[in-house]
């Protein structure tokens, strides 16, 4: 099995992938060694895969006058690169893919040139399509790479998708997952019984995203009957903005909720921890202000723990919204459970090398 069919295994299996941050200096300008040593944070911490150039990385890198796509793909490929040859592992590559079906063609091309195993298909700044115009767009891009399909749901700046919708895409050849930013159960439960209801079922990896309740999401155990047949399916792991955080302390919580699946049992402790990182996600991607500091808020633990020198963005008007701070603060205090600093603060050195 080669290395690109060994990833999409790892995929279907369900694992550990943040969506990983644009590390910048003072003057907003890219830090590539601040990246790598980001990039090497998390292959260290035991995730199973990364996902880059998405919105945790801003969609800015994009612009001309920042030009910063390619380089952002590139260095995270060459950091996972050379990972895979020091351990032997194999890790999942994920690139961003936005834009109607021209702009997706053209970065998928450069991802898949750059040996990326999947494209993570924003339906983003596409609200005049209709839902026919965004399958041909999905076919398009997996025609060139394997997609993962991504609802952005409307509690999030997205639009209503229809269970057609996520069927039709399910369906589409080369599709390999979907992720889900459940906000919305309703919603939720469209794309999930989409996929049950495709003949590609067994084919597509259910992906938890950014929400209020990740751990429960990877508990729960979805039930449709299908021609007859009772079909269960999970949400086999997250491709997260969240994960970007205290990785260390999610990759052993994720082999937890695995082994807990495995047996049909859920032990309180695990409920009390979900509502905790619920908690966490409300101050760090400030739901009290609609989600407005969610970059700078991963940014300013990142910086807490030396992993950045700040909280800087690329748009100067994305900054922590007033009180934020103060609420990262609090889950700090009340959640050291949660964190990984220790683990930071013992390999940070290490990974500036």
């Amino acid at each position: 099995m080669g290395r690109h069919e060994k990833a999409l295994e790892i995929l279907h299996a369900g694992t550990v992938i943040p969506a990983i941050p644009l590390v910048l200096d003072k003057q907003r300008k890219f830090d590539e060694a601040g990246q790598r040593t980001l990039i090497r944070y998390y292959l260290a911490a035991g995730v199973g895969g990364i996902a880059t150039a998405v919105h945790t990385t801003q969609f800015e890198i994009r612009k001309p006058e920042y030009g910063l796509f390619e380089p952002v793909l590139h260095i995270t490929a060459e950091e996972i690169e050379r990972f895979e040859r020091d351990t032997g592992k194999t890790i999942v590559r994920i690139a961003g893919v936005c834009g109607p079906s021209e702009q997706a063609v053209k970065e998928a091309r450069l991802a898949a040139s750059l040996g990326y195993d999947a494209a993570l298909l924003s339906p983003g700044g596409l609200e005049s399509l209709t839902e026919r115009e965004m399958i041909a767009r999905t076919a398009d891009v997996a025609a060139i790479i394997p997609v993962i399909g991504f609802y952005l749901q409307m509690a999030c700046g997205g639009r209503r998708l229809s269970f057609d919708y996520w069927k039709a895409v399910a369906d589409t050849p080369n599709v390999v997952a979907l992720k889900c930013a459940p906000f919305n159960r309703y919603q939720s439960i469209d794309l999930v019984r989409g996929c049950v209801f495709s003949k590609r079922r067994d084919k597509v990896a259910l992906y938890t995203g950014n929400d209020d309740n990740i751990v429960a999401d990877l508990l729960t155990t979805f039930s449709f009957p299908v021609d007859g047949h009772e079909v269960k399916v999970r949400f086999s792991g997250g491709l997260l903005g969240h994960w970007s955080l205290w990785v260390h302390s999610v990759v052993p919580l994720y082999e937890k909720i695995k082994a807990c699946r495995e047996k049909e049992e859920i032990p309180a402790d695990l409920l009390t921890t979900a509502a905790q990182i619920t908690d966490c996600n409300g101050a760090f991607f400030d739901a009290a202000h609609q989600f407005a500091g969610c970059i700078p808020g991963v940014h300013e633990v990142l910086r807490r723990q030396g992993l950045m020198k700040g909280d800087w963005c690329l748009d100067p008007s994305i900054v922590l919204s007033p009180g934020q701070k103060e609420e990262i603060d609090r889950v700090y205090r009340m959640y050291p459970n949660l964190n990984d600093d220790a683990f930071v603060h013992e390999n940070l050195e290490k990974w500036k090398k």
